[in-house]
């Protein structure tokens, strides 16, 4: 197996040291930074103060248990997309459904192959970084999240109506091409064939005013008898 620079955090909540230690062993045998908890409690102060990219975490934990930990994981803005690999021992697959219907993305039965645990994490983060990347769209200090609809231009949050955010985003989508009032309204507002094409403007305009809020350059070009752009070169 070749090594990858990973630097991925996988924190293991496992209560059973002889167990946790072989996870650890060969995780960090990838490159990849572990941390222990061997309770609940440990665990979701771990989630919090650490912020894994990855939890492997045992279905049966002394005190707060494995689908509370995880319930509470997924109860929170800053861990509610981190992957969780459970451990269930023999006998508890009725357990699984509950757990997927909880948000667990994966499961690994005891006794497993440590090579099988590596390859699901491997695959998870894999994953988990290509949802990352799919659900972000980045135009040099201009970030949109596609999941939430929200968008921040040098960490403010910009305040844009609906029509606003779709022209944002089609703009940072094909940037430096530029689009006519008509090609807007064909790919912007789709299937409202009323809209007028100067109603285009009204919303450029709405839009440039929030961008520019945070100060700097323009980013909306006008190109005379042409149409709109994002501009590219800044």
């Amino acid at each position: 197996s070749y090594l990858i620079m990973s630097n991925d955090k996988v924190l293991i909540v496992e209560d059973e040291k002889p167990i946790s230690e072989l996870i650890g062993f060969h995780l960090e045998s990838q490159n990849y930074i572990t941390k222990f908890a061997y309770d609940g409690e440990t665990a979701l102060e771990s989630v919090e103060s650490w912020l894994p990219d990855l939890v492997v975490l045992d279905w049966m934990l002394p005190n707060v248990s494995g689908i509370e930990v995880l319930k509470r994981i997924r109860r929170k803005d800053a861990s509610k997309n981190i992957p969780v690999i459970m451990l269930t021992a023999k006998g508890q697959e009725d357990d699984k459904v509950r757990g997927f219907e909880l948000g667990v993305d994966d499961y690994i039965l005891k006794p497993f192959l440590p090579s099988e645990l590596l390859a699901r994490v491997k695959a998870l983060l894999r994953r988990s970084k290509k949802r990352e990347n799919d659900d972000n769209l980045i135009f040099q200090d201009i970030e949109i999240d596609l999941t939430s609809r929200r968008a921040k231009r040098q960490g403010r949050k910009l305040n844009l109506g609906p029509t606003e955010f779709n022209l944002l985003k089609f703009f940072i989508e094909n940037k430096g091409r530029v689009f006519s009032r008509q090609q807007l309204l064909d790919n912007v507002w789709l299937n409202d064939a009323y809209v007028e094409p100067r109603t285009v403007d009204v919303h450029i305009r709405r839009l440039r005013k929030e961008l520019n809020l945070s100060g700097g350059k323009d980013f909306i070009r006008t190109v005379r008898s042409a149409g709109y752009s994002i501009d590219t070169e800044l």
